[in-house]
């Protein structure tokens, strides 16, 4: 178990960080989701930690435990009135970074898919060694298993929570105030995430300078009941109630279209875009015998090249890319995150 330690020390710099390489096996779960597996769940065992840190006046919210996965990468567990639980977040500290730090640095918030958590990013994809050398935090919290990065309709059990407002109503603030997290704002994201990360850049304008979207769920109603059904499947396939979200979506279309990155891609425009996905067919990144994915990514194409053809049309500054052959896995999202890097961290000054 990690042992606790004082706030005003400097932490030890524990063993090697969980970041493994690309994986290149098929997903285990769908939109973008990957089974936790043991190795992964044995990186997290070691480790020293300290103790809870004061919560931003307002909020309620605090940190109540810190544990190092080595010397630059930190995972806190927050309790949070928002979700009445805890919840997770790792951090890839930058060159620099010390505990009870007052400089602060740009950020970047990186979001995991349906099914996954706040460890997928490191855990499948080389993020930590690419941004090793950057003057960069990045930012990677749990959204639930399948949260949708929303505030639900009717909260409730499991995932049925209010993520919205624990992301940047209680998790930015603590990690303004105490992490070194800076105003200078990018946001990205995989599958449900790349969702989370275009529809939270279109609710809060200004709030984040720079979005992207790897085979991204960018327009829930798309040709409808196709969008919706795909978004009742995964939470039907989770037991969870599906009106639970934002309701019925016919219903409630205001809901819906409150949380659409399509419906809402006006408030996008004043910021530079990216936008990556496939079709589903087995291409040059997948491992020989993949099957084509005949379900999720071809209509995650689809919503995509409608969402860039309408931010097209509103003058947005949005790179596309469409990529045709390549399936619902991460190799095609790591690709993405290398490809979108430059654009993402220009935005926020470096």
């Amino acid at each position: 178990m990690p042992r606790s330690r004082p706030l005003n020390r400097k932490p030890d710099p524990g063993p090697a960080g969980p970041s493994r390489g690309i994986r290149t096996s098929r997903r285990a779960f769908v939109l973008g989701a990957a089974a936790v597996t043991a190795s992964a769940a044995a990186g997290l065992h070691a480790g020293p930690a300290r103790a809870a840190g004061p919560a931003p006046v307002g909020t309620g919210a605090r940190v109540i435990s810190e544990t190092y996965l080595g010397e630059r990468t930190l995972d806190l567990v927050i309790e949070s009135p928002a979700l009445t639980g805890t919840a997770a977040v790792r951090l890839l500290l930058p060159p620099g970074w010390t505990p009870g730090t007052q400089q602060t640095w740009p950020v970047l918030y990186l979001l995991h898919g349906a099914g996954d958590d706040y460890t997928s990013w490191t855990r499948s994809t080389d993020v930590a060694a690419l941004v090793k050398h950057s003057d960069l935090l990045v930012v990677m919290p749990t959204a639930g298993r399948n949260g949708f990065y929303s505030d639900w309709l009717k909260p409730g059990l499991n995932d049925a929570s209010r993520w919205e407002t624990f992301h940047l109503g209680e998790m930015v603030p603590i990690l303004e105030t105490g992490y070194g997290a800076g105003k200078d704002r990018a946001i990205a994201g995989l599958s449900m995430g790349g969702f989370g990360a275009m529809s939270y850049a279109a609710r809060h304008p200004g709030m984040f300078r720079a979005a992207a979207a790897y085979s991204g769920l960018v327009h829930t109603t798309y040709q409808s009941p196709r969008g919706p059904s795909l978004i009742h499947g995964v939470l039907v396939k989770e037991g969870y109630d599906p009106y639970a979200l934002w309701g019925d979506p016919f219903v409630h279309q205001h809901i819906w279209a409150a949380h659409n990155p399509f419906d809402q891609a006006a408030a996008l425009t004043g910021m530079p875009l990216y936008v990556a996905c496939g079709n589903g067919k087995p291409g040059p990144l997948d491992p020989p015998g993949t099957l084509p994915d005949l379900l999720i990514e071809p209509l995650c194409g689809e919503e995509s090249a409608a969402f860039v053809d309408k931010l097209r049309q509103l003058g947005a500054d949005v790179t596309a890319d469409l990529y045709g052959p390549g399936t619902h896995s991460w190799p095609w999202w790591q690709r993405g995150l290398h490809r979108s890097l430059p654009m993402l961290t220009n935005a926020v000054g470096l």
